[in-house]
């Protein structure tokens, strides 16, 4: 893949990092801090981002996984957020190549749609379940997510970042 000029050329990732990564957003899901229609989804937000930037260690199949988890926690709807993690590992994963293209500002505006299509899947097979709707507010979640994409970017490529230090003998 050319890179854009300016760009800095980034270590490989490290899956330890990467699994602990989702992991943390995993218990920050799970923080019992009452769940309100529009606080932000972390692991949805974690996932996007690794199947932005590493599609080939996180997947479709790992979004499944966590989003069974997320069900059974919340004992919600069986597979209701493994279909919205899944259908959203799909898209982005689609999108990878096109989004690493754009600044960090233009990647939150393009996974703003990705965000407000999982949470309106989560909608629909709840409502279809048999919940209730749970307001207006709730359109705050894809929003908050999209804002915190640029937070997530910078602090998940930190330990990728080569040091800055070029000589003539290492130009990159």
């Amino acid at each position: 893949m050319i890179m854009r000029s300016g760009q800095q050329l980034l270590l490989p990732a490290n899956p330890v990092f990467i699994w602990s990564s989702l992991i943390v957003a995993l218990l920050l899901d799970m923080l019992p801090l009452g769940r309100v229609p529009w606080m932000p989804d972390f692991l949805a937000l974690v996932l996007v981002f690794w199947n932005v930037h590493q599609p080939l260690r996180v997947g479709i199949g790992v979004a499944f996984m966590f989003g069974l988890g997320m069900d059974v926690h919340q004992s919600s709807l069986l597979g209701q957020h493994a279909l919205s993690y899944t259908a959203l590992s799909f898209l982005a994963t689609m999108i990878h190549r096109r989004l690493l293209w754009f600044a960090v500002p233009s990647q939150a505006l393009q996974v703003l749609p990705l965000f407000a299509l999982a949470h309106g899947v989560e909608l629909i097979i709840r409502m279809i379940g048999g919940g209730i709707f749970p307001g207006w507010i709730m359109l705050l979640a894809p929003l908050l997510e999209s804002l915190l994409w640029p937070v997530v970017s910078i602090l998940l490529l930190v330990p990728q970042r080569r040091a800055p230090n070029p000589d003539e003998n290492r130009p990159l």
